[in-house]
């Protein structure tokens, strides 16, 4: 292993030198060049990655620095079409917006936008759904249907615990604070359904809608394609859902102009488009489940919202002169209460220097997610996001049974009147129980407190919209938990109105913390190729999404965390 890491840094740092010393790196972009851009994958909610870390294939991408790309492009007379390449992706709904938004303003900034579908699977509703923002929509003859219906699925695990012998001691503050249901419950209730439904039929309405208009169609139109599906190319585009079907290197050809890739158009300046920023910003990453500490991913590689450092983040944001606004952006499903409080203890703090703090969610930004935001001077979620779930659970597995199917005996001492809070292998003494539940009813109630003041609300009203219940970022703007609709163009605008600047006015976005340092970034590609190389650590699909939301639920304390399947496809 040691060998295989010397070798490893060896080979990075020589590929860096090399391209270091490679005289006129910067490619010439000709008049009338068409971009294409290929979009699949995940997309991360973390800082733009360093030239090293882009040494690396299928490392993790910045959804961010794909909105610079498209920024840059918009920006860019040079260009006369935008190709967007689409195979599968593993986005959310509010990235999906966003991107729809930005070709939207590629359009309008006289770019000819064409959308190139190569999806092979059953479905492809959220890559249709950003696809039909262009002006034109291409298929591949052999691309399979893409609008089947959207779907959600809930799991519950509370009979597989109790076939293992494993019981759970349980409190909750919210009728609706369902996350509680999926790890000991065994079925849906009442309240958890009505909430699954209204999400579901939010989303599925800004499906349609968000289609229809950018096709030019009605939404019955959309609908019976949907309950038509699966249908081939040809049917969708006799619907005028599509408008051609070709294969790729066929409509490269019928294109007229030089076709610039990717990673050639990555290295054109902003500066050569016009980019001249009279502000900066710091934009600071809240992403993943909220933990107490330093770091930017867990053990997975993946982010997280570690309270020390995204507290840091604030504080040095707030301190430093060449900063004039905030933008907190945060796509998180919550954990800690502790590290909440601590991260939006440092947002009021940076609130006393002036600055405007602007909230900008994600896909994601419940329960902790939004008690960290709760403060912002201004909070703004795509309509597609998922907020809110304002409520609080603790859940304490019990052993017992278990410990007994293994033929393993248990001995317990224990000094103080609730000390059995400590024990696994019994439930709670009903003394100890009303104890916990009095510290989550407690901690509850500070939550309110927080999003009250902050949304400068009356507790009656954040009552109304709390116990647990989860909003899409349309329904949380209705009920007043946000104050507008949009994602990261909408944040900077703000950021610009609140300093009085020109609204075309450009700023640069500062990722706070700043990129670590070569041996930082050396360390974290090891660290991710030794990751990647051992399978059981990453889960696909719907397992990886359990197993994250496992991980991120804390034991025997009160937790900030809604339902984990809120991924609609």
């Amino acid at each position: 292993m040691r060998k295989y890491r010397g070798l490893m840094i060896g080979a990075i740092v020589g590929v860096l030198l090399l391209w270091l010393l490679m005289p006129g790196r910067g490619p010439t972009i000709e008049d009338d060049s068409i971009l294409v851009l290929n979009l699949s994958g995940n997309y991360v909610e973390s800082a733009d990655p360093s030239f090293l870390m882009q040494l690396l294939p299928e490392s993790h991408r910045s959804f961010v620095a794909l909105l610079s790309e498209l920024k840059k492009a918009e920006r860019d007379d040079r260009l006369s079409a935008v190709i967007f390449r689409l195979r599968s992706l593993d986005i959310g709904w509010a990235q999906a917006q966003e991107l729809r938004t930005a070709i939207q303003q590629l359009s309008a900034a006289g770019r000819r936008t064409i959308a190139y579908l190569e999806i092979g699977g059953m479905s492809a509703n959220i890559e249709y759904y950003v696809a039909s923002a262009a002006d034109e929509v291409r298929s591949s003859p052999a691309a399979s249907s893409g609008l089947v219906g959207l779907a959600a699925e809930y799991l519950f695990l509370g009979q597989m615990w109790k076939n293992l012998g494993i019981d759970f001691d349980v409190a909750r503050a919210g009728k609706y604070k369902s996350a509680v249901e999926t790890i000991a419950g065994e079925e849906m209730s009442e309240a958890y359904r009505e909430v699954a439904n209204s999400i579901l039929d939010s989303i599925n309405a800004q499906f349609i809608s968000g289609i229809a208009a950018s096709r030019g169609l009605t939404p019955e139109i959309v609908q019976f394609a949907i309950d038509s599906a699966p249908m081939t190319p040809k049917a969708l585009e006799e619907l005028s859902l599509i408008d051609k079907i070709e294969f790729f290197d066929e409509m490269i050809e019928s294109l007229e102009g030089t076709v610039v890739n990717e990673a050639e158009y990555a290295q054109i300046e902003p500066a050569s488009v016009g980019w001249e920023p009279v502000a900066r910003l710091a934009l600071i990453y809240g992403s993943g489940a909220v933990v107490v500490g330093k770091g930017r991913t867990n053990s997975r590689g993946n982010p997280m919202l570690a309270s020390d450092s995204v507290a840091a983040a604030l504080e040095n944001a707030a301190d430093d002169s060449d900063i004039q606004a905030i933008i907190f952006r945060i796509d998180s499903p919550g954990g800690s209460v502790l590290a909440s409080d601590i991260v939006w203890r440092a947002l009021e703090v940076a609130k006393q220097s002036g600055k405007p703090v602007i909230a900008s969610f994600s896909n994601v930004a419940a329960s902790g997610g939004y008690y960290v935001a709760a403060g912002a001077d201004v909070i703004l979620a795509p309509p597609g996001s998922l907020t809110g779930s304002i409520g609080v659970f603790a859940l304490r597995p019990v052993l017992g049974e278990l410990l007994d199917k293994l033929d393993i005996r248990v001995e317990r001492m224990t000094r103080g009147a609730h000390a059995d809070l400590l024990l696994g292998s019994k439930q709670l003494s009903p003394g100890t129980a009303a104890l916990l539940r009095d510290e989550v009813e407690a901690i509850y109630e500070l939550f309110v407190d927080r999003v009250a003041d902050g949304r400068k609300l009356s507790r009656e009203e954040v009552e109304a919209l709390a116990q647990g219940r989860v909003w899409t970022g349309e329904q949380a703007f209705e009920h007043g938990l946000i104050d507008g609709l949009g994602g990261l163009r909408e944040a900077v605008a703000r950021a610009k109105q609140a300093l009085d600047l020109d609204p075309d006015a450009d700023v640069a976005l500062a990722p706070y913390p700043p990129p670590g340092s070569l041996a930082d970034q050396l360390s974290e590609i090891l660290r991710g190729v030794a990751l990647r190389a051992v399978p059981s650590l990453s889960l696909p699909g719907l397992a990886g999404r359990i197993q994250d939301w496992l991980v991120a639920v804390p034991v025997g304390v009160p937790a900030l965390i809604p339902p984990f399947v809120l991924d609609i496809r």
